[in-house]
């Protein structure tokens, strides 16, 4: 099978999407509740630390010449709040967009055919436009709210 390539302009049109978004935010939208425990400054921090996490999978994949992925619980996000929420908004921005960009630049160049196996052990892992844009519409919800 070969992997469709629509998910570098999905992906790169998803990072340009937060670009925008972090460019236009005063603090006090940054502050801006998401949810019940969430701010649009911690989506953002959150976003970040999962693209970090993903470039850690291709590392690993890549230099075991197969998919090795450490499984992660979901609860992370739960034990991670109150980090995330001391990270200073802007310094959120920083990260989300430089994380992002790497993760765009690592698939878009990263050998097909280990694509292909991180494709297959979590499809999210290449399409990164589906998690970032979960969480980007919430954050837009929350602002137009």
């Amino acid at each position: 099978m070969t992997l469709d390539r629509s998910y570098i302009e999905r992906n790169r049109a998803s990072t340009k999407r937060m670009r925008t978004l972090v460019e236009g935010l005063s603090d006090a939208e940054f502050a801006k509740r998401v949810g019940e425990h969430w701010t649009v400054a911690i989506s953002l921090v959150h976003i970040a630390f999962w693209e970090r996490r993903l470039l850690r999978v291709l590392d690993e994949t890549e230099s075991a010449g197969k998919l090795a992925a450490k499984t992660i619980d979901i609860s992370v996000n739960d034990l991670s709040l109150p980090f995330w929420a001391a990270v200073p908004v802007r310094e959120a921005a920083r990260l989300v967009i430089e994380s992002a960009e790497a993760v765009d630049l690592r698939l878009e160049s990263f050998p097909p055919a280990l694509l292909e196996e991180v494709y297959k052990g979590n499809e999210r892992w290449v399409q990164r436009d589906l998690h970032r844009n979960e969480h980007l519409d919430e954050v837009d919800k929350a602002l137009m709210g």
